[in-house]
């Protein structure tokens, strides 16, 4: 061994993040078609395998329901057969996609006859720090692979029999198909000391990525000293605009915080303009009451609230910066677009913010003036998604305007290197 090596405490993390580095270096020239084998390999595995996925998961879902964990975070952590079915899908759906891996971004002839190419490739070993989301682990697992990346998972000790029992039909799928097993990885330990070593192993895992709440993805952006893709929380906010078509803007109102509040592009505020307030809060406050929603309304919608049925309570200004992932929504009445916009640029995280209009004028300004990584024109804040933006699955929204921004998908997991073909070529 050369004494340039560099040695590494004895410890399971770091052990398990130099097989994780082996298993890149392996994983770096293979072609599309040996990949796609283990992706498929994986989506049978899961289907196969559903009985014993489930059972693991039964097991975190009633510690968390016995520990008075939220509905919404117990929701976020269940996993039925249909839902391990949409998994399967997912992971499917990579294998259909364009591999990434010696994509030429960009190349010339220079005038010295030197052919020079910008390629895609994998960015190494990725380690992904995420919350009870035992999704995650399948999606970062397949999109990781896909990339000719490694990848170190470190979710959350609730999901941690969901997790042991993914990852385990995983490797057994991925060896099967005669890829390194350390391909994909659970990292030891379920205290947060697991989480300090591999944000300190910096010259094992080439880049983190966190996802969860504010306090996690703080944590590892604050402390980390491997390189970090800051992915964000999930205020998101539904503007009316006074052009909107009534109906059109209940609908997509009601699935933007409805159809599934847990997840971070569900809506968390809504902001309705002065000109059409008195025509829409009533219909949109029935609508919201209907789909079991509380709405913390400013006095403006408190006043539209008397006397029906929603269940509407008062805001305070914390409700404004609020991820709820729950069945509330705060909500407030805007005397403008601007003010909506200023708004929105005070409170937003930066994800997904959608207006409903029928003005392309007003479409376009709210558009050019929103700073957030998607903005939706007349459509739900709900599909802000890697599978529903056509990417298979999602490694992590990206909040933050460095190397990714928006739905993480496969490009996303690339770094490029400038390859350089000469003949004989030498600088004078």
């Amino acid at each position: 061994m050369s004494s340039d090596t560099p040695t590494f405490p004895e410890s399971p993390v770091l052990q398990a993040a130099a097989r994780a580095r082996e298993a890149a270096a392996a994983l770096a020239p293979l072609p599309r078609a040996a990949k796609d084998v283990a992706l498929l390999a994986i989506a049978d595995a899961l289907g196969a395998r559903t009985d014993e996925i489930v059972a693991a998961n039964a097991e975190d879902v009633a510690r968390a329901r016995a520990a008075g964990t939220a509905e919404g975070i117990v929701d976020r952590l269940t996993l039925t057969p249909e839902r391990v079915r949409a998994i399967a899908a997912d992971v499917r759906d990579v294998a259909g996609l364009p591999d990434p891996v010696g994509e030429v971004v960009r190349g010339s002839t220079l005038p010295n006859g030197i052919d020079l190419r910008q390629v895609r490739v994998p960015l190494g070993v990725v380690g992904i720090v995420y919350e009870a989301r035992p999704n995650v682990t399948v999606d970062a697992a397949a999109l990781c692979l896909k990339s000719g990346n490694a990848v170190l998972l470190r979710g959350s000790s609730s999901a941690y029999a969901s997790n042991t029992a993914l990852v385990r039909v995983v490797r057994d799928a991925v060896e099967g198909a005669g890829l390194p097993a350390d391909a994909v990885q659970l990292v030891p330990g379920e205290s947060r000391e697991s989480v300090r070593e591999l944000m300190r192993a910096r010259g094992l895992v080439d880049v983190l990525i966190p996802r969860g709440g504010a306090s996690l993805i703080r944590t590892v952006v604050e402390e980390s000293i491997v390189p970090v893709i800051e992915t964000g929380t999930g205020n998101c906010h539904v503007y009316v605009d006074a052009a909107a078509d009534l109906d059109t803007a209940v609908r997509i109102l009601v699935n933007s915080k409805a159809q599934r509040p847990s997840v971070c592009n569900a809506a968390e505020t809504l902001l309705v303009h002065r000109d059409i307030a008195d025509r829409f809060l009533p219909l949109a406050l029935d609508a919201l009451a209907e789909a079991g929603v509380t709405v913390h309304g400013d006095e403006r919608v408190l006043a539209a609230a008397a006397g029906g049925r929603a269940t509407v309570v008062p805001a305070t200004e914390e409700d404004w910066e609020t991820e709820y992932l729950s069945y509330d929504i705060a909500a407030a009445v805007v005397d403008s677009l601007d003010e909506a916009v200023r708004h929105i640029r005070r409170w937003s995280s930066g994800h997904t913010e959608a207006i409903v209009t029928g003005s392309q004028q007003a479409a376009r300004r709210f558009t050019q003036l929103v700073d957030s990584t998607t903005v939706a024109v007349n459509a739900s804040t709900r599909f802000t998604d890697g599978s529903q933006f056509g990417f298979g699955a999602e490694i992590g929204i990206s909040t933050q305007k460095l190397h990714a921004r928006g739905p993480m998908g496969l490009p996303e997991l690339t770094s490029t290197k400038y390859v350089v073909t000469g003949d004989g070529h030498i600088r004078g």
